[in-house]
């Protein structure tokens, strides 16, 4: 079941069982990373849930919370379904690009298949920030060169740390 608000005429905020989510126990993990999530194609936000249970299982990730989610349009080919986006904090032991690896399976997982940018996807997973730290690579930039421009994440990631 949903808890349903609307914040304006654009975007709709959804609260579920598991979003927003704290873990009140630490854990064993030396990072800290903060994860959008996404998705347009499907029953997204039973999809999240789906993502909550499976994060949960895996010892390699330790999920600390989750925020509200947001129901919000498209941009860049904007001629597709509305998104449904969270984000995800959790702790992990893995390097950065060990970690992205690990989402880029998770993506594959839930049935992400990658046809050009700004597609309809069933799940999009995004590193928003690592442990405080900047990278600068062809395959990871960090923090995301975005975020601050997109309600899609400032929304859901001010919720979080109120």
């Amino acid at each position: 079941m949903y808890i349903k608000r609307k914040i304006n005429e654009r975007l709709d905020s959804f609260h579920s069982l598991h979003f927003p989510f704290v873990k009140s126990v630490t854990c064993k993990h030396r990072y800290e990373t903060v994860v959008g999530i996404g998705g347009n194609v499907g029953d997204v936000r039973r999809r999240f849930e789906h993502l909550f249970i499976s994060l949960r299982k895996d010892k390699r990730v330790s999920l600390m919370k989750t925020s509200l989610i947001l129901k919000n349009p498209p941009f860049g080919y904007t001629n597709q379904d509305d998104f449904f986006n969270s984000i995800l904090v959790l702790k992990t032991s893995m390097q950065p690009k060990v970690f992205l690896r690990y989402l880029l399976r998770l993506e594959k997982k839930f049935g992400r298949k990658r046809t050009f940018a700004n597609a309809p996807r069933t799940l999009d997973l995004d590193i928003i920030f690592f442990d405080n730290r900047t990278i600068n690579t062809k395959d990871l930039i960090l923090p995301h060169p975005f975020y601050a421009q997109r309600e899609s994440v400032m929304i859901p990631l001010v919720g979080i740390y109120l």
